[in-house]
């Protein structure tokens, strides 16, 4: 298993920084972050997780609430205490303030079985973004009808560039044609400080308070946010049964 603090970057060229965002009130699940999975909380598997990826340099949870702050000390991970902030990317924004880095792999703490790999491909690709692209945000291919059902799973439609064009809880594109794909947004994006700055003065739009997804912001605004398919086969947990099916998943899973 991962110690406690990253692994050393691989290059002196870039400072890349994972940020977990996590809240205490979230409405479907209060007190999600320090639910049990296994023996530890749930913020602490997607720490870890962050910490198996080979392109950061370091990893902090971001959050508002004392108990979640605490828990982190216990647990030996580096917290950053924020204000209250209408999205998690918000918090992250707050957090690029006050730790200078490269860019900013903002990963949602309720994927604790987020793919390591992806999380690099993100850093990877946040060198590679062209004029007019703000943000890097990881996508999978949805095969289960149920999910693609789902409000809690946001799904995305992107153009020929993989340019994201609308994210909704709903099944988009709707199918009265051919069979669609369905595409999964994960809670994995990637920005550059300045992108950050930006997004925490942008107004929210009327989409992004309809659907509550907060990547719609740039999209409401003419921005680009470019979408990058990696293969991640996880498991997000938004409520107390996606808890129950996570213990199950990883009693199945080998010993790390």
């Amino acid at each position: 298993m991962a110690a406690t603090t990253a692994a050393p970057p691989n290059t002196t060229h870039r400072h890349h920084i994972a940020v977990i965002p996590c809240r205490w009130g979230a409405s479907r699940f209060p007190g999600k972050p320090l639910a049990q999975l296994g023996c530890k909380p749930l913020l602490w598997h997607v720490h870890q997780r962050c910490l198996e990826a080979k392109r950061l340099d370091s990893v902090v949870v971001a959050t508002d609430d004392e108990r979640i702050e605490e828990a982190c000390h216990e647990l030996g991970i580096e917290c950053v205490r924020t204000e209250r902030h209408l999205t998690g990317t918000d918090r992250v924004a707050e957090c690029a303030e006050r730790l200078p880095a490269d860019a900013y792999i903002n990963v949602q703490g309720d994927e604790p079985f987020i793919s390591p790999a992806a999380i690099d491909a993100v850093s990877e690709a946040l060198e590679q973004l062209v004029p007019g692209t703000l943000a890097v945000n990881a996508y999978t291919e949805l095969q289960d009808v149920g999910a693609v059902l789902d409000h809690n799973v946001v799904k995305v439609v992107v153009d020929t560039q993989r340019n994201a064009l609308m994210f909704s809880r709903q099944p988009i594109p709707y199918p009265r044609g051919d069979r669609p794909s369905y595409l999964r947004q994960l809670g994995l994006y990637g920005f550059t400080g300045t992108a950050l700055n930006l997004f925490r003065h942008l107004p929210q739009g009327p989409l992004e308070r309809t659907e509550g997804v907060e990547m719609l912001r740039f999209v409401e605004h003419g921005h680009g946010v470019r979408m990058l398919p990696v293969i991640d086969d996880g498991l997000a947990v938004d409520t107390p049964e996606d808890l129950a099916r996570a213990n199950m998943l990883l009693r199945s899973q080998p010993v790390r």
